[in-house]
Order: C-alpha cells, then sequence, then structure tokens
C-alpha cells in the first residue's frame, strides 16, 4: 500500500515513515511542502496520504488546502489528516464533500501504534477514522435533522462507528452483545433512510450523514477555525 506524506516537523516525519515501512506501507515520497505534496500525489498516485494540517510557510491551513486540491485532481483519494488541535472548522471542510476515505487524528492523542495503522488501513479502504474530540466538536451544535430520530443508545453507537470501530469492539465498549449493536446498527440505516445496498458503503454513508450534520460548508470556508487547546 503507497503511502505520500506531508509532514514539516523532520523527527516525526523520519518517524512515521519508518512506522509505516515497517508495517508494510510503502512510503513513496515524505515531504514538507504543499507545492511537493501535490507533484508527489500526481507521480506516484498514492493508496493513502497522511497529511498534517499545518505546513509551511504560514503553518495555518496550507495541509487542508493540499488535500481539497488533491481530491479534486484524484476523486476519492483517501487521506488521513493530522493535527495538534481540534480544529472544527477544518475539520468541517475535509468532512464537507461527503465521500468517504477521511480521518482525522489528533497527534497528541494517538496513544497505540496498532490503533494508527488500523485506521490508515481503514481510511485507505474507504472508511473513516476520527478521534472523539473531533467528532464531539462537530456535532455540539448540530441543526435539528433526521438525526434526531435515534435513540440515545444508536447515537452513542453511531460515534463509535465514526471513530471507525467494529460492530465487535463496539459492543465489547458498551458492554452489550454483538447481535445487539447490529441490531442498532440495522435500526440507523432504516431511521437515516439508507438504501439496502452494500453494508460497508452504508456504514460509511451513516457516519458522515452524523459528522456532516452541523456543517454549512460555505460557513466554514469563510470562518476562521475554533483551536481547542
Amino acid at each position: 500500500m503507497r503511502v505520500v506524506i506531508a509532514e514539516d516537523n523532520v523527527l516525526l516525519q523520519e518517524g512515521l515513515g519508518l512506522l509505516l515501512s515497517t508495517a508494510g506501507f510503502e512510503v513513496a515520497a515524505a515531504v514538507d511542502r504543499v507545492d511537493e505534496f501535490l507533484a508527489a500525489v500526481d507521480q506516484h498516485r498514492p493508496d493513502i496520504a497522511l497529511v498534517d494540517i499545518r505546513l509551511p510557510p504560514t503553518f495555518s491551513d496550507e495541509g487542508l488546502r493540499a488535500v481539497r486540491a488533491a481530491r479534486q485532481t484524484h476523486p476519492g483519494l483517501p487521506v488521513l489528516v493530522l493535527s495538534q488541535y481540534v480544529e472544527r472548522a477544518y475539520a468541517a471542510e475535509l468532512l464537507a464533500d461527503g465521500r468517504g476515505g477521511v480521518g482525522y487524528l489528533l497527534k497528541d492523542r494517538v496513544s497505540r501504534v496498532d490503533d494508527f495503522l488500523d485506521a490508515m488501513r481503514r481510511v485507505a479502504a474507504g472508511g473513516t477514522a476520527v478521534d472523539p474530540l473531533v467528532i464531539a466538536q462537530l456535532v455540539a451544535d448540530r441543526r435539528p435533522s433526521r438525526l434526531d430520530e435515534l435513540s440515545p443508545r444508536e447515537r452513542e453507537v453511531l460515534a463509535l462507528m465514526a471513530e471507525g470501530h467494529t460492530n465487535g469492539t463496539i459492543a465489547a465498549r458498551l458492554h452489550v452483545t454483538e447481535r445487539a449493536v447490529h441490531k442498532h446498527v440495522s435500526n440507523i440505516f432504516t431511521k437515516l433512510d439508507l438504501p439496502p445496498d452494500d453494508s460497508s458503503h452504508r456504514r460509511v454513508t451513516a457516519v458522515l450523514a452524523y459528522l456532516r450534520t452541523s456543517i454549512d460548508a460555505r460557513w466554514y470556508r469563510t470562518s476562521p477555525p475554533a483551536s481547542t487547546h
């Protein structure tokens, strides 16, 4: 699985490259600037891009703009974004196109290598991997929607789905049976009026509906980010 890394911190860039290479990924390129990243994506057509939001020269949203440009040129390019903070506007922008293959992780909260590698593989396969703090920020002030029809337990299950957990892991976390989780997931699909097609696709669609409820893409593109330290 080919990956392109965009990270300006040399030690972190080298560390990520070594970690991924050891885990069986092919690091096609590791760069620290937007133009180099876009060129690397064009050249290597990676299976996933790993991008820091804040890149030179201003260290504001260069990484996000690079991701937006890359996904326009290469539709469906899976991208896992790394950030030091919960930057709600940036997370909203990343999810605004409604497509899967996206992730948003906080650097200081990645505590297990296996979890990080699992997130990489899940996003590369078209799924999602979003830190719980980011999820909380996105849905804190959401507008009314079909999601209001979900029960508290169903919303809890959907939030864990957004983090990228399988039904088995969700069952263990909630101390219920996997059969109960499957029933909750089926109810979620029904209440969100998702068509009975491929279940993995419906799962991603449900997650994106959950995360995008509070997103007005036009507002976020013109408003400053709200960072939480």
